[in-house]
C-alpha cells in the first residue's frame, strides 16, 4: 500500500463519518421545513404564502446563528486540532451569550410587530392575516432555537456530528405527527390550520432542547456546556471571536437578508409567484443536502488540519474538497429536474403558479451548481483559515449590487415579468463562481488563528 493510497482512504473515510451524518440533519431539516409546505400547500395557496413569507423572519434570525457559530467554528476547529478543549468551551459561552440575546429580541419582535413584519415582504392582507396568525404561535420556539443550533453546530466542528442527527431525527416525527394532528384536527382536536403547523414546530424546537440539554450533561464529554462561561470574560478570546464572527455575521445577514429581499420581490409579484418560489426554495434545500454537508466538513477537517499546523495537508484536502463538491452539485441538479413534475403534479396549485414553478424549478437545477461550489469555497475552504471577510465583499457586490438590484428594478420599474425577474434574481451564484475559484487559487485563506 503506497501512502497516497493510504491517505486517500483515510480522507474519504473521515469524509463519509462527517458528510453522511450531516448530510442526513440536513435531509431531515429540509423535511422539518417541507412538512409545513406539502400540509399546508394541500389547505391553499393562501396559507402556504403566508407561512413561507413568516418563515423568513425565523431565517434571518437563524443566519445570525449560522454566522456566531461559523465564526466560532473558525477558532473551534483549529483549536480542536491544537487539543484545547478549555478554549473550546469559552468560545461557545461566547456564542451562546450572542445568540440567546438575539432569540429574545426576535421572539419580541414577532410577539408585538407581526403584522408590521409581514407587510415588508407582501401587500396582499390575506397572506399578511396568515403569516400574523404562524407568527404569533411560533415566536416561543425562536428561544429554544437559540441555543440548540449554536450547540449542535459548534460539536459538529469537534467531529461529534451524530447527536445532531439524532436530535433532527426526532424532531422531525415530532413535527410531522403533531403538524397532522393540529393542521387537519385528528385525534378529536380542532382543525388549526396555520397555527396548527407553528404549534408542532413549538413543540419539535422544545423536544430539541431537552434532548440537547440531557446530552450536554453527560458525563465525560469532551467539550462540556458550562453557564457560567455564558457570563465569563476573556478579553483576548472575546477578541478574536468577534475578529472572526463579525464578518461572518455580517456575510449570512447580507446573505440570508438578501433571500429574504427576492423573497419579497417575490412576494409583491402575487400570491402565485410566492407559492411557486415555496416549492423551488424547499426543493433547492433537498437539492444541496449533500453539498452542504460537504462545505461543513471541508471546514472541520481544514480547521483541524490548520490548527494542527499542516499547511500541506489543508492544502491537499483543499483540492479534494473541490471535486467533491462539484460532483454534488450537479447531483444536486438533476434532483431538482427530477423533482419538479412530481411537485407540480401534486401541489395544490393554480395553472399560473403551476407554469412559475416550472419555469422556476429549470433556474434551480444550475442555480444549485453554483451554490454547493461557493458555499464549500467560503463557508468550508476560506472560512477555515480564517479569511472571514471575503464572503461578506463578494455578497454585498454579486448579491445585493447586482442580482437583487436589478432584479428589483425589473420587478418594480421596468415592468419585467415573473420569468425574467427570476433569472436576474437567482444569478450571484453563477458570477460568484470566478471569483471564488480565484481566491481559492491565491491561497490567502491558509492561515493559523489560533494562540
Amino acid at each position: 500500500m503506497t501512502k497516497s493510497s493510504f491517505d486517500s482512504r483515510v480522507f474519504y473515510k473521515s469524509v463519509l463519518a462527517l458528510v453522511l451524518p450531516m448530510a442526513a440533519q440536513n435531509l431531515i431539516n429540509v423535511g422539518i421545513s417541507s412538512l409545513d409546505v406539502i400540509m399546508l400547500g394541500s389547505v391553499g395557496e393562501t396559507v402556504l404564502s403566508g407561512s413561507s413569507l413568516a418563515n423568513q423572519i425565523q431565517f434571518i434570525m437563524t443566519m445570525i446563528f449560522f454566522g456566531v457559530t461559523s465564526g466560532a467554528c473558525v477558532l473551534t476547529a483549529q483549536y480542536w486540532g491544537k487539543g484545547d478543549r478549555r478554549t473550546i468551551e469559552k468560545v461557545m459561552g461566547i456564542a451562546l451569550r450572542i445568540s440567546i440575546t438575539t432569540g429574545i429580541v426576535f421572539t419580541l419582535a414577532v410577539e408585538l410587530f407581526p403584522a408590521q413584519l409581514m407587510s415588508l415582504f407582501t401587500n396582499e392582507q390575506p397572506v399578511i392575516e396568515e403569516g400574523v396568525k404562524y407568527l404569533q404561535v411560533v415566536g416561543v420556539s425562536y428561544l429554544f432555537m437559540s441555543i440548540t443550533m449554536i450547540y449542535l453546530n459548534i460539536m459538529r466542528s469537534v467531529e461529534r456530528v451524530i447527536i445532531s442527527t439524532v436530535v433532527y431525527s426526532v424532531s422531525l416525527v415530532t413535527n410531522g405527527v403533531l403538524n397532522a394532528v393540529f393542521i387537519f384536527g385528528l385525534l378529536g382536536f380542532p382543525a388549526m390550520t396555520i397555527r396548527g403547523a407553528a404549534l408542532g414546530t413549538v413543540v419539535a424546537r422544545g423536544v430539541e432542547l431537552v434532548i440537547v440539554l440531557i446530552y450536554a450533561y453527560r458525563p465525560n464529554q469532551p467539550v462540556k456546556l458550562r453557564i457560567s462561561d455564558i457570563f465569563a470574560k476573556d478579553r483576548l478570546l472575546l477578541r478574536d471571536f468577534l475578529k472572526y464572527s463579525i464578518p461572518v455575521t455580517l456575510n449570512e445577514l447580507m446573505w440570508g437578508g438578501g433571500v429574504s429581499m427576492i423573497a419579497a420581490v417575490i412576494g409583491h409579484m402575487g400570491s402565485a409567484a410566492v407559492a411557486a418560489n415555496s416549492v423551488a426554495q424547499v426543493t433547492r434545500q433537498l437539492a444541496t443536502v449533500v453539498a452542504f454537508g460537504i462545505a461543513n466538513a471541508t471546514a472541520i477537517m481544514i480547521g483541524k488540519a490548520i490548527g494542527e499546523g499542516n499547511e500541506d495537508k489543508a492544502e491537499d484536502f483543499g483540492r479534494r474538497f473541490v471535486w467533491l463538491t462539484i460532483i454534488a452539485g450537479v447531483v444536486g441538479g438533476l434532483v431538482v429536474l427530477c423533482v419538479s413534475p412530481i411537485a407540480s403534479h401534486y401541489m395544490t396549485l393554480t395553472d399560473q403558479a403551476r407554469e412559475y414553478l416550472t419555469f422556476m424549478m429549470f433556474v434551480m437545477s444550475y442555480f444549485v451548481v453554483g451554490q454547493a461550489f461557493n458555499s464549500t469555497m467560503v463557508v468550508g475552504v476560506f472560512r477555515a483559515g480564517g479569511d472571514t471577510k471575503f464572503g461578506l465583499i463578494e455578497d454585498s457586490i454579486a448579491m445585493w449590487g447586482i442580482s437583487i438590484l436589478i432584479g428589483a428594478l425589473g420587478a418594480f420599474v421596468f415592468g419585467w415579468g415573473v420569468q425574467a425577474v427570476y433569472v436576474v434574481l437567482m444569478s450571484d451564484e453563477i458570477i460568484k463562481i470566478p471569483v471564488n475559484w480565484w481566491r481559492y487559487r491565491t491561497k490567502i485563506w491558509l492561515r493559523n488563528v489560533t494562540r
